[in-house]
């Protein structure tokens, strides 16, 4: 009896093996990526077709490498005369090819306020018209506040972005047509809000810190903008970890290194970081033996000190004096020189000429602790091993100085609650600055406050310059 017992026992078991195993032939493999495209088939919006952007631009679940109508607007992508944006009445005024919607030619470039009688709408300026304005909630959020800012110009199709950071987020604006541009979305903090974070752009990637606890150095390809329809939030395509909070970073374009300055590593001095792959930010050391920097410029040096023809020199803004360092090594990063100056608040920020024989600096707080105008810096680098003192330049107001930038022989210089200001500085070397325009996006006064003006941003090719402000979001100006 125990033997027939045993003898149906092995053949119930052998039964149900069979029925499982025959029941799994049927299943679908697991983790299938029938396009190799590196997305598995159940998480795949077009699983036949390679599409390693997922885009799908009217969010039907499929993606637009097989969706034959992308914009859902009933009209096949064959036969639509604007496939990205939704217009089933097809209307094409100029009968180009293209519609109306989407036709940047039957779209007008001409400012939205000109500067006449010396005001752009409420705005006071000389010389400088008033493009468009984004209202800072719109880029950051209801109750957001405006901060740093950068831009980008696609090599591919030669569009202009901004990048607008804010409390909450970095946003993308799309300012080609200045007069007309097109908000994007926004990459959301890593962590928390902050007054503080700051963006810069290298090899079509955008990379962001932030004064955010744990926040990291967070990397978006803005490549992805190019088939951005209609406003999202982004995820960040990488996170670097190698330092928590920072006040800001600094990209030396011709190396391929990102120097992160008053972080919580290196007692508050740069952290060295290899981007030449963007997405694999590595760690490449530091340097903390002159404390906390608050900002910095870092340059591939071709200036008038033979010596150092060919190094990469960081000059850091480092709260109470500007100290350079070589950085070329990063292994040995060796200190070349300092230099203070008279009536000091705190160093905060400067740039280098373009023939990098002199370098402006703002001082934040000068213009609080001892009552001047707006006052700019100027230091002779001749010698890097021995930086002497120029000149101090004065504006027309006692607003307070935050970052400048140089372009040719023009200074762009934002100056919180007197906007930012322009600045012809081809005759430097005989001690003459000439402001030469300014457009003021803090209508309220000009006093010596932290409201207004943030950033601005000189170097797009077309002229457009964006501002970020504080209270006002973004601004977009050009000159008349």
């Amino acid at each position: 009896m125990k033997s027939q017992s045993l003898h149906k026992t092995i053949l119930l078991l052998l039964s149900i093996v069979l029925i499982v195993g025959c029941s799994r032939e049927n299943d679908p493999p697991v983790n299938l990526d029938s396009d190799n495209d590196g997305y598995f088939d159940q998480n795949d919006n077009c699983e036949n077709v390679p599409n390693q952007d997922q885009t799908d631009t009217d969010n039907d679940g499929l993606g637009d490498a097989c969706d034959d109508d992308d914009d859902n607007d009933g009209v096949l992508d064959s036969e639509d005369n604007c496939p990205l944006n939704p217009n089933p009445d097809q209307l094409d005024s100029d009968n180009d090819g293209v519609g109306d919607v989407c036709d940047e030619s039957n779209q007008s470039t001409e400012p939205q306020f000109p500067c006449v009688n010396g005001f752009a709408d409420i705005y006071p300026c000389s010389n400088y018209d008033l493009m468009s304005n984004i209202p800072i909630d719109v880029l950051g959020g209801p109750g957001s506040e405006g901060n740093d800012s950068w831009g980008w110009t696609d090599p591919d199709t030669l569009r202009e972005y901004a990048l607008v950071c804010t409390t909450t987020s970095t946003a993308f604006v799309d300012i080609t047509n200045p007069a007309a541009p097109v908000y994007l979305g926004r990459l959301p903090t890593a962590t928390v809000n902050s007054l503080w974070r700051d963006v810069k752009v290298y090899n079509n990637h955008a990379f962001v810190v932030s004064e955010a606890s744990n926040h990291g150095m967070q990397v978006f390809d803005l490549t992805r903008l190019r088939s951005v329809s209609t406003p999202q939030n982004f995820n960040a395509d990488a996170v670097y970890n190698g330092f928590g909070s920072a006040h800001n970073i600094v990209i030396n374009e011709d190396s391929g290194f990102a120097y992160i300055v008053g972080s919580d590593t290196f007692s508050g001095g740069p952290h060295f970081v290899n981007i030449q792959n963007p997405l694999s930010p590595a760690a490449a050391g530091g340097y903390a033996d002159d404390s906390y920097s608050h900002d910095a410029q870092v340059v591939t040096y071709n200036g008038p000190d033979l010596d150092y023809s060919g190094r990469e020199i960081l000059i850091g803004s480092n709260e109470n004096e500007v100290v350079l360092i070589d950085v070329t090594d990063k292994n040995s990063p060796a200190q070349i020189s300092t230099i203070s100056y008279g009536n000091l608040g705190y160093t905060h920020q400067g740039w280098f000429t373009e023939d990098m024989r002199y370098f402006l600096l703002g001082d934040e707080v000068d213009e609080i602790n001892f009552g001047s105008n707006t006052r700019t810096i100027v230091f002779d680098f001749e010698d890097l091993d021995n930086p002497s003192f120029k000149m101090d330049y004065f504006g027309p107001s006692n607003a307070i100085d935050h970052n400048g930038y140089v372009k040719g022989n023009t200074f762009y210089m934002a100056s919180y609650s007197a906007g930012v200001r322009i600045l012809d500085i081809s005759n430097i070397n005989n001690e003459t600055i000439i402001e030469t325009g300014f457009f003021d996006t803090f209508p309220q006064h000009n006093n010596t406050s932290f409201n207004g003006a943030w950033n601005v941003y000189p170097y797009f090719e077309s002229g457009n310059l964006i501002i970020s402000d504080i209270e006002g979001g973004l601004f977009v100006i050009k000159q008349n």
